[in-house]
């Protein structure tokens, strides 16, 4: 194609587009804001300790392998990967914890020490898990989302009850233990709706997790960031840090380049790695898809609170992920989706990559990453972070029986506020846009803007969705459709 492309943001999806588009051979220059690449998902370093800010966990190893393979490269050129075994813990209450193996026969077998008869149960769900990640992953979120003819395929049509049924239904239905509903039911968080609105179909989250397992890159998530930032410049990608886009120049109604630092930099085509609600306000108003009435109807996945803790001394009785499942999960979701505010008590998260990394602190010490989940748009203060730390970290300290307060060497956090300054997202949002029924596929924003020409979208708020592995696929779809419409 031969065109000047400036694409905004170097997230996941930007990088991905980047490496495709400088494939085909354009003039690719990626301009990101913030002085280090990655979008969400860049490090923290501090007095010897390393912390992912953004994404923590690699599932879906095949879609990375798809994504390098499309350039004749292996992940292994660029990072390590070790599979976490086990994957993870879920506490339920004071030492009261479920561990997930790291493959499906051992997990069968605990869920049929927990209640009798679901280790076969289990198989089964387990079946059509794999049987709709094959139809899914393989294919489907491979299609643009243009049309709804993209979803009607032999298989889908074989499938066409699952998108109208939940998947908390489906799990109620076959598992009757608590524990074991809450483990089934929590990867379909990844996808930024409750289970009750979140498609059957997507009970493919629960192969990504128990089928593919759970993994980690040596040094942390922010490997794969950098493993894409060499592989573009190998392609001849350029990239500008500090790079702050104020607009989006449109002439004669095509996008003709962007004002990056008070400059206009002349472009064939402009793409947007960026919060799509934010790369909308880079444009005069009358060539906006969206209006603000549309984006304040639409279901966002969760904000979060995230603290990065340098403990003095190892942590005991906890995985390099452990969930903390012990209070009632309906509440907090509801305090998400139904009745946006701060959850009196939250459900929350801790990585502890030291557990597997020793280059994520010094010796003897633990790295900590915490993260509650919250609605979108909520008042963030410093006070209501730290009365949020002391619930969560007086919980750990019950749950695992130990004492780890006075072992904080320091602690940094990020939150709703910082989600908006640092990455202009929509209400703070986290994740991006959930794949609920009505905002799957084609009734995504969508990847090539309808009112202004040679102007493109990338990224969670738009098609496959939310995670790491779909703004991979998000980054390779909109590259293909610049090469069928340039």
């Amino acid at each position: 194609m031969n065109k000047k492309i400036a694409i905004i943001g170097s997230g996941f999806s930007a990088l991905s587009a980047a490496c495709y588009l400088a494939k085909a051979g354009n003039e690719v220059t990626i301009y990101e804001k913030n002085a280090t690449i990655g979008g969400r998902a860049r490090q923290l370093k501090k007095e010897g300790f390393t912390f992912d800010i953004g994404p923590t966990w690699y599932w879906m190893p095949d879609v990375f392998e798809r994504f390098f393979g499309d350039f004749n490269k292996k992940p292994s050129d660029y990072y390590e990967l070790i599979k976490l075994s086990p994957a993870y813990q879920v506490y339920f209450g004071e030492l009261d914890f479920v561990t997930i193996a790291d493959n499906l026969p051992e997990i069968v077998a605990t869920f049929e020490t927990i209640e009798k008869g679901s280790g076969q149960q289990l198989e089964q769900f387990m079946a059509i898990a794999k049987s709709n990640y094959d139809i899914a992953i393989k294919d489907l979120v491979y299609r643009p989302g243009e049309s709804p003819l993209e979803l009607i395929t032999v298989e889908t049509a074989m499938k066409v009850n699952q998108f109208f049924s939940n998947i908390k239904k489906d799990v109620r239905k076959r598992f009757k233990n608590t524990k074991l509903v809450q483990i089934l039911e929590f990867p379909v968080l990844f996808l930024g709706a409750k289970p009750s609105d979140t498609p059957s179909f997507y009970n493919f989250m629960n192969f990504a997790d128990f089928g593919l397992g759970t993994w980690h890159p040596k040094n942390g998530m922010y490997s794969v960031v950098l493993a894409m930032e060499a592989l573009a410049k190998e392609l001849g990608v350029k990239i500008e840090t500090n790079a702050n886009v104020e607009k989006i120049d449109v002439t004669n109604g095509k996008a003709s380049g962007i004002l990056v630092n008070n400059k206009i930099v002349a472009a064939d085509v402009v793409l947007s790695g960026a919060d799509y609600h934010h790369s909308e306000t880079l444009l005069d108003k009358n060539f906006r898809q969206y209006s603000e009435n549309y984006w304040e109807k639409k279901t966002f996945a969760p904000s979060s609170l995230l603290f990065y803790v340098g403990f003095d001394k190892k942590i005991d009785n906890v995985e390099h992920h452990s969930l903390f499942f012990d209070v009632d999960f309906d509440v907090h979701a509801e305090a998400i989706y139904d009745n946006p505010k701060w959850p009196e008590n939250p459900l929350f998260y801790a990585s502890f990559p030291s557990k597997t990394d020793a280059s994520s602190a010094p010796e003897g010490k633990e790295a900590g990453i915490f993260l509650i989940p919250l609605a979108p748009g909520l008042e963030d203060t410093q006070e209501l972070r730290e009365l949020y730390f002391e619930k969560i970290i007086t919980r750990l300290e019950k749950l695992t029986n130990q004492k780890v307060k006075n072992n904080i060497i320091f602690k940094e956090s990020f939150c709703v506020n910082d989600f908006k300054k640092d990455y202009n997202s929509y209400q703070g949002n986290a994740y991006g846009m959930a794949n609920t029924l009505l905002q799957t596929a084609f009734l995504r924003p969508k990847l090539k803007s309808k009112k202004v020409e040679n102007l493109y979208f990338t990224g969670q708020l738009t098609v496959p969705g939310p995670g790491v592995p779909p703004a991979l696929i998000s980054g390779k779809l909109v590259s293909d459709l610049i090469e069928k419409y340039q």
